[in-house]
């Protein structure tokens, strides 16, 4: 394996000073066998927008500025030269940028794979995995089949040279590694739609190990999430044990005080936010079943929608209940009607039938057919919501150290940067121009770990 550790990762970000990084880090002596992973949304030309009074007028009618901007992208990348690549609203339409990307990456020693979008939207997913690192066992697209024309790559790869670290014992590391890009939330009923498109990722992540019967693997989840720390994909992602890797380096929280000290995404309507992840799930992470999390992560965002509009509880119950003058309580009907008005369900990319059956079997627990006001209180204040998550631990499915007894390898995360520097300050750069996103790269180092033998 080559001698490409990151331990000297980038300080001061500027473009000059990354290549006296990477000087210092190709003749470093360390033996560390760390590994690297970028994240970018390159901005397909189809999209970019030259000026901003002809909204018509886009980068891709004009061959002399994506050839040169792309160029540009790929050199950069070829010089960070991460172990692993992840490229979202690449131009697969454009066969010239394509054969570009694929040359170059193919002769700097990746394995890659391309997808498109489905409904032939113009753009998709790349991903590369340099070879000198991993080699990959399985390849799959999974497509969403929805509102948004959406896929995701789910990559399975074992690293190419076992570890010799007496840590880390003569062992082959395999790896999940997914690339996606999520729906953009045009409006608050889009929510639903964007966490359909995560809840179906893990669960075929789960199916995918399921079928091959593999221990738990290290899960890299990147791309670009079109929704911030704010947003409930991200809690759910958290209560299914996953890590920010970026937060994790930079200590900050899971709370909204935080969401402001990073971006990496200026949108077309001019705001910016931190839309781009890469997120780390390790094999001895215990969590609740994904169909609970989900399940709670919906009457989430149902909760947000009632808070949004109305203050008091009373009122969001009043909205709720029956019509019926003499009942006092929510009813199933009821409960159905409202989530249509509140724009969660009733179409193709809200909560099916089904689902909102489950959550109403959820929130009426002692079966007698309706929700009075007591009970919507109780759902109501946010104090009660961990209720379920301190159920679900006396219940086992979060483990502690005393019940663990089998060994993994998993990652430490090291490292992490995002450029153009200005974005870790919170603020975008005017003179930035290779994309509207910045690009986002981690450094992993592999670990030993315990972890239960129900999980290993």
């Amino acid at each position: 394996m080559p001698d490409f550790c990151w331990g000297a990762f980038i300080s001061n970000k500027s473009e000059n000073n990354l290549k006296r990084w990477i000087r210092r880090r190709v003749s470093s002596n360390s033996s560390d066998p760390c590994v690297s992973c970028t994240t970018f949304n390159i901005l397909a030309p189809i999209y970019k927008r030259l000026d901003p009074l002809n909204q018509s007028c886009r980068e891709s009618e004009f061959r002399e500025y994506w050839l040169s901007r792309n160029q540009s992208i790929l050199d950069r990348l070829l010089v960070e030269k991460s172990s692993i690549i992840c490229l979202q609203e690449f131009w697969v339409g454009n066969a010239e940028l394509v054969e570009m990307y694929e040359k170059r990456l193919d002769e700097a020693g990746y394995a890659n794979y391309k997808l498109a979008r489905t409904n032939n939207r113009g753009d998709g997913l790349l991903t590369a995995v340099h070879k000198d690192y991993f080699r990959v066992l399985n390849y799959r697209d999974l497509l969403f089949n929805d509102f948004g024309d959406r896929v995701a790559q789910l990559l399975h790869v074992q690293s190419a040279v076992p570890y010799s670290q007496s840590q880390i014992g003569n062992l082959q590391q395999e790896i999940l590694i997914v690339n996606t890009h999520l729906l953009f939330p045009h409006n608050s009923c889009l929510s639903i739609a964007r966490l359909h498109q995560v809840y179906k990722i893990l669960k075929y992540v789960e199916s995918y190990q399921g079928e091959h019967m593999l221990n738990p693997l290290p899960v890299i989840l990147c791309g670009d999430w079109n929704g911030s720390k704010r947003g409930h994909v991200y809690k759910f992602l958290r209560s299914q044990g996953f890590v920010s890797s970026y937060d994790t380096v930079h200590r900050y929280t899971d709370s909204d005080a935080d969401a402001h000290k990073w971006v990496s995404h200026r949108n077309h309507r001019g705001n910016i936010c931190g839309v781009d992840f890469i997120w780390l799930l390790n094999p001895n992470k215990h969590r609740k079943p994904l169909r609970t999390s989900w399940k709670e992560a919906v009457l989430g965002i149902i909760k947000n929608h009632l808070r949004t509009a109305f203050v008091m509880d009373q009122d969001a119950f009043h909205f709720l209940k029956t019509e019926d003058s003499f009942g006092d309580y929510i009813t199933f009907t009821s409960f159905c009607l409202a989530l249509q008005q509140l724009g969660l369900s009733g179409h193709d990319h809200g909560l099916s039938p089904l689902e909102v059956q489950d959550l109403w079997n959820q929130l009426e627990t002692d079966q007698n057919g309706v929700l009075d006001y007591n009970e919507f209180q109780r759902i109501w204040d946010p104090q009660n919501w961990g209720q379920t998550e301190e159920r679900e631990t006396e219940k086992g499915d979060f483990q502690d150290g005393s019940e663990r007894d089998g060994e993994a390898v998993g990652f430490d995360v090291k490292d992490a940067v995002l450029f153009p520097p200005e974005v870790e300050k919170g603020m975008w750069p005017e003179n930035y121009s290779l994309s509207d996103h910045a690009r986002l790269t981690v450094v992993f180092s592999p670990v030993k770990m315990l972890c239960s033998h129900a999980i290993c």
